[in-house]
């Protein structure tokens, strides 16, 4: 089951259509869907996240606690709205569409998929344009 959750006035737009495409995304990643909640928050909030579970003092879009067991995908994935905002603008996309990309991140990183190195971080990117493509809700 996927939840959606605001810690600021933010309101994800078509969440029963988002949470059937992260349904979707997670299929055809060969895993099962547990129970996945994420937290729209603003800055303050993710950096306070970073800083106490992650000793690192710096501003984030995302940052996720997996909880998986097995092939099951569970965990709470965390979302700075501000973040995905101003990313927005440094990439010249839409605010949907960097949002969409940083949930499905979270989700990819349950998946396995890493993003340290620039190889990681090159499929990475592949996986996320590829489940960008595959939204049929905008």
């Amino acid at each position: 089951m996927i939840d959606f959750f605001s810690e600021t006035e933010f309101n994800l737009q078509n969440s029963e259509e988002v949470a059937s495409w992260i349904s979707k995304i997670i299929t055809k990643e060969k895993r099962e869907e547990g129970e996945i909640s994420y937290i729209f928050c603003d800055d303050e909030y993710l950096h306070k996240l970073n800083v106490e579970f992650l000793n690192h003092d710096t501003l984030t879009d995302i940052i996720s606690f997996d909880n998986g067991l097995g092939n099951q995908i569970n965990g709470d994935i965390f979302i700075s709205v501000e973040r995905v905002k101003e990313n927005a603008s440094k990439f010249n996309t839409t605010f949907e569409n960097e949002l969409h990309r940083v949930i499905i991140h979270g989700v990819l990183h349950y998946c396995g998929y890493k993003d340290k190195t620039k190889k990681d971080a090159d499929l990475m990117r592949v996986k996320e344009n590829k489940a960008l493509s595959l939204r049929d809700f905008l």
